[in-house]
């Protein structure tokens, strides 16, 4: 089973962790255990080790800087794939066009669109996460969605084979893409950015930094934004007016500072954090007639 991967993966010179805590990689730090994790080392690593996946019926999960990701406490059976640094290229294909690969931080490639002056991902600058995680859920903020800037999308198919989708074929919409559907890797992205004054994108950069460190619970673990905004409505409005701000279930807190919020405020398992997000979807429904759908991905057993 699995032990072929980790052999191939040994033989690409990938790093291999075995039963890594999963409270390691990920935004809340908590959850159990992965079997064994793979830090791959390219593209190509990758390629290959998706497509051993497949042949061997191994069940993997591919994981970029788990900043919207909540493992439970049983952990996860099979292999977790994680896209970090050594995937993390960026280059300019043109003087508009970045590429960067799927493992590079959204704040690493707004600062390279800093030094090459260009404007239009400003939004992007301070959310924690990857470019793949990025493009796999349409992220977005403060009025900018990567949907505005998308141009191409290169991926692994379910076949383990190497693909393109254009932005017409992306599907993009709040917190969705092709591939939240379709099962595909992402592999790296093309953005397409406009000239600007490099002074004017600094300032805007710093601005929407500011304001996420004035509303937002940075110094807590936490996936982001707990829930998706429902139609007509922003859930940490609703959940506040339903008075649970600073709602505890054992170490998980719904954040006083901003209630669209669930923290890991004190050594919280997550258990804990799974009975918050029921309990509140359970208050705001009984109370508003709306049900929360959670934003953030919820794995393992």
């Amino acid at each position: 089973m699995y032990e072929t991967v980790v052999s191939l993966a040994k033989e690409l010179g990938a790093e291999i962790e075995y039963n890594a805590p999963m409270s390691k990689y990920t935004s809340f730090k908590t959850g159990g255990n992965a079997e064994a994790l793979i830090n791959v080392n390219s593209v190509s690593c990758l390629r290959k080790i998706i497509k051993a996946c497949k042949e061997g019926c191994v069940p993997f999960f591919v994981l970029g800087n788990g900043s919207n990701v909540l493992v439970r406490d049983g952990g996860i059976d099979g292999i977790v794939i994680r896209l970090g640094s050594d995937v993390s290229q960026i280059t300019l294909t043109d003087e508009n066009t970045i590429f960067a690969e799927a493992g590079a931080s959204l704040k690493s490639i707004c600062m390279f669109a800093l030094e090459h002056s260009l404007t239009g991902l400003e939004f992007a600058y301070g959310i924690p996460g990857t470019l793949g995680g990025a493009v796999y859920m349409n992220a977005g903020a403060y009025g900018g969605e990567m949907k505005g800037v998308l141009y191409s999308v290169s991926h692994i198919d379910l076949n383990g084979e190497a693909g393109e989708l254009t932005k017409e074929n992306l599907d993009l919409a709040y917190r969705h893409s092709a591939y939240t559907d379709n099962g595909f890797v992402i592999t790296g992205a093309k953005i397409v950015l406009k000239k600007g004054n490099c002074s004017d994108i600094k300032a805007k950069m710093n601005e929407l930094l500011s304001k996420r460190k004035e509303k937002q619970p940075i110094e807590f673990p936490s996936a982001g934004s707990t829930f998706k905004r429902p139609d007509g409505y922003f859930a940490g409005a609703l959940i506040e007016d339903c008075g649970l701000k600073g709602k505890c279930i054992g170490g998980a807190q719904v954040s006083e500072k901003h209630a669209g919020f669930i923290i890991n405020k004190d050594k919280a398992s997550a258990c804990d954090i799974l009975n918050l997000i029921k309990f509140v979807q359970d208050e705001v429904f009984e109370k508003h007639g709306v049900r929360l759908e959670p934003e953030v991905k919820i794995i393992g057993k």
